[in-house]
């Protein structure tokens, strides 16, 4: 599902008008009519709710114009308010509401502050508030009447359906550009938006609904520019097919897992036991001899490989020559691996010399702290790097609150100039392709802010490596199916008592949930 700006909404309603043939009134009545139909499927009692709809002059008002009439039609108490003066609406938006006004529904003109000290009151006394008022075309953060507007429904109990962007949100950038409308729901149209689905601005959406209102898939499949999605159930499940009945389990990728060192063998473990969990056919843990033994101890499925090590307990770059040997389909690097100058060599004479597909999280990160030129994708040899916000700020020089505050273009960008796959997790973990591709996943939960939950989504992301063949694929299944089987865990464990071994454990139930299909019993056909 396609996350678009403002430049592509335009151009896709556009494309859809003048390309197509949809003309634009039709839209804007599908528009206002789904509005009222998500509002009917989610607010309880709406049919017996006194309704205001507060209404801009240009299309994000037209839409309210509709909405107030079929709520009307519908016998729903529906006061409209237009935050304007009515010569100063045109087109479409002015079609319906003279349609309104010929219906003989009295349409209150706010447009100055003594009318709204004047109305203001009955708006916020109302059971629900439909904002209307700005779409898309936001320019500029809200000042003056607007702004006062918002401060007093935010202010207020009354909940807010937006339509499209709560107002004060840009479509363009996830940050708050200033005050802005903080909505019970939002009913956004075609295709979400950039601010509704990335933090900071999404907490303002509240409940999303994406509605469709007559704009043709493959008009917004085509757009140029940025390319953002949402990963989806639908586009997710057809990456796991069925098991042929004579597969073996060197048919499901032989992963490799260079990980662990004294006191921090549990990494290892977790990144292990969720690589197998995720359907790898063969695992083997890379450790210090020390650690290995002990990592053998947690598990019995995964094999290891024990390994000199240096004065530290940790692995050296001597070591490099029988990892590059091994017989792997995709290596792993980085959990409890720890830190020093060996252990920084040894990484990077894997990511330069290695002939098969990467993943790098934790330590193997911080081997390129200061140095990220020499974290660089060849030609025949996939990179993926899974960093946190902290990890990533080491690597690009930035602070943790400026790469946060900039998740997806530092994502993006790195994704694109390193030729690297980037897996920032986080809330709203993001999936950043050499080609600028970039996805958001919705799955997950607080709860998951837990040690070793990063660990669990290494071993998931080389499991599915090597099962798909295919970096990109393998992250985006990787990463919605980790948030998938921390929402599961949260559910049974809560947030608080939630722990990195939860998510393992519902691993198998979350692909389960993903792919499952309902078998029809013979006496139901």
């Amino acid at each position: 599902m396609r996350v678009l700006n403002t430049e592509q909404m335009r151009e896709a309603d556009r494309r859809t008008i003048q390309d197509i043939g949809i003309a634009s009134i039709v839209l804007m009545e599908n528009a206002g009519r789904q509005v009222v139909s998500a509002m009917e499927s989610s607010v309880e009692g709406l049919d017996a709710m006194r309704v205001a709809v507060l209404c801009g002059r240009g299309n994000n008002g037209g839409d309210g114009f509709v909405i107030a009439r079929v709520l009307i039609e519908r016998g729903i108490a529906a006061s409209v308010y237009l935050v304007a003066q009515s010569a100063e609406v045109t087109g479409d938006a002015r079609t319906n509401l003279h349609v309104l006004v010929a219906l003989g529904v009295d349409v209150v003109e706010i447009a100055d502050a003594a009318a709204w000290e004047l109305h203001g009151t009955d708006v916020l006394g109302a059971d629900l508030v439909v904002d209307a008022l700005f779409g898309t075309g936001l320019r500029a953060p809200l000042s003056g009447l607007a702004e006062t507007i918002v401060a007093d429904l935010n202010a207020s109990a009354t909940p807010v359906v937006a339509v499209d962007l709560p107002s004060g949100l840009s479509a363009d950038t996830p940050s708050v550009p200033g005050p802005a409308v903080d909505a019970m729901m939002t009913v956004t149209l075609g295709a979400p938006k950039v601010p509704l689905v990335l933090p900071p601005a999404e907490a303002f959406a509240g409940h999303l609904v994406i509605a469709d209102i007559g704009i043709p898939e493959r008009v917004i499949a085509d757009l140029e520019g940025p390319s953002l999605d949402i990963l989806t159930k639908e586009a997710m499940r057809v990456l796991v097919e069925p098991r042929a009945a004579d597969s073996h389990k060197g048919d499901y990728g032989r992963v490799l897992i260079v990980s662990g060192s004294p006191g921090r063998t549990g990494a290892a473990r977790l990144t292990a036991s969720a690589c197998l969990r995720s359907g790898a056919g063969l695992v083997t843990v890379a450790a210090p001899a020390a650690a290995a033994s002990v990592i053998a101890a947690m598990g019995a499925e995964y094999m290891t490989l024990p390994l000199e090590a240096g004065p530290e307990g940790l692995l050296t770059e001597h070591v490099l020559d029988e990892l590059l040997a091994f017989d792997a389909d995709v290596i792993a690097i980085g959990p409890g691996l720890g830190r020093s100058r060996s252990v920084t060599a040894l990484v990077q004479g894997l990511v330069l010399h290695a002939g098969v597909p990467l993943v790098l999280d934790a330590d193997a990160l911080n081997a390129f702290a200061g140095e990220a030129d020499r974290l660089t994708g060849r030609d025949g040899v996939d990179i993926i790097i899974t960093p946190h916000a902290g990890e990533m700020a080491r690597l690009v020089g930035l602070s943790t609150d400026d790469v946060q505050a900039n998740r997806l273009d530092v994502a993006r960008d790195f994704a694109v100039s390193h030729r690297v796959h980037v897996v920032l997790k986080g809330h709203r973990t993001l999936v950043a392709s050499p080609d600028g591709r970039t996805s958001i996943n919705l799955t997950g939960n607080p709860g998951m802010a837990t040690a070793g939950a990063g660990d669990v989504l290494t071993g998931m992301i080389a499991a599915w490596f090597g099962q798909l063949l295919d970096a990109d694929a393998a992250s985006r299944l990787a990463v919605y199916l980790h948030g998938l089987a921390g929402d599961l865990a949260e559910a049974d464990e809560g947030e608080v008592s939630l722990i990195a071994g939860d998510i393992v454990s519902r691993i198998g139930d979350a692909v389960l949930e993903l792919t499952a299909r309902r078998k029809i019993r013979k006496d139901e056909e």
